[in-house]
């Protein structure tokens, strides 16, 4: 089996779920969907496992220590290798296999352009079809994602703040809306974004901003509080990556 997450003292901006919360979370894939196969299954581990730090950016990925890890053949494991290669998650040198890639500015720019162009629409048409209990649901994630912060779960800070916000894009009233946001979600570098400790109050405010705009189903609200947090986590991570400030890439005047 893989091994467990490591429980590192950091903020940032997401978390993992109390008991009893995750199964009620609606699932934006498809119920008729087929089952994932063991590439499928290897990819899906090996993305968990970059974006909360345990392989880390320019590690060396080794076959046979996953075909091990998971109890497989090379096959299944050299297809998953392929399918991130082609996302972008790692990197294939000559003579020198695979590691996983470094985040790059610019696409984690592209990222970022396409998740506010999508995510605060999902979130608009999510607010009129939020029930109480989901508000509540909601809430209790915000609330879990502090205390995981608090005490560095890294883990579980990365499974609330996902279950948050998929918990809006579940109810935007579109399956492939919301599939096209999780594929989104795996081409950005939360594992970077989780070093930036002095976002975790700031993020904090905003998924509360986010909250109290759904409880009120202000629909506009809830939109803008999304992208005032996409732009700000956006920002913080750019100047991290350059080492200076950067400009929101969002506005058309800045390139």
């Amino acid at each position: 089996m893989p091994p467990q997450s490591r429980r590192t003292k950091t903020a940032t901006t997401d978390g993992v779920v109390p008991k009893g919360v995750a199964k009620t979370v609606p699932k934006p894939a498809k119920s008729s969907a087929k089952a994932p196969t063991k590439r499928d299954r290897i990819a899906t581990e090996l993305r968990r496992m970059i974006s909360e730090g345990e392989l880390p950016r320019g590690s060396r990925i080794q076959q046979d220590v996953l075909a091990a890890m998971f109890d497989t053949s090379i096959t299944p494991v050299r297809e998953a290798l392929r399918l991130l290669e082609a996302e972008g998650v790692l990197v294939g040198e000559p003579h020198k296999g695979v590691r996983v890639a470094d985040a790059d500015y610019e696409q984690v720019k592209t990222v970022y352009l396409l998740r506010r162009l999508v995510e605060p629409y999902a979130m608009q048409r999510a607010a009129r079809r939020l029930s109480p209990l989901d508000i509540d649901l909601a809430e209790r994630l915000v609330t879990d994602m502090e205390q995981a912060a608090e005490e560095g779960d890294r883990a579980r800070l990365n499974a609330a703040n996902y279950q948050f916000h998929f918990l809006f894009y579940a109810k935007c009233g579109n399956e492939g809306l919301a599939a096209e946001i999780d594929q989104l979600w795996q081409k950005f570098p939360w594992d970077v974004l989780q070093v930036l400790h002095d976002r975790a109050d700031e993020t904090s405010n905003e998924h509360r901003s986010m909250l109290a705009a759904a409880r009120l189903g202000d629909g506009d609200a809830l939109a803008k509080a999304t992208e005032w947090h996409l732009s700000r986590s956006f920002l913080a991570l750019g100047r991290h990556l350059t080492g200076r400030p950067v400009a929101d890439p969002f506005d058309v005047d800045n390139d």
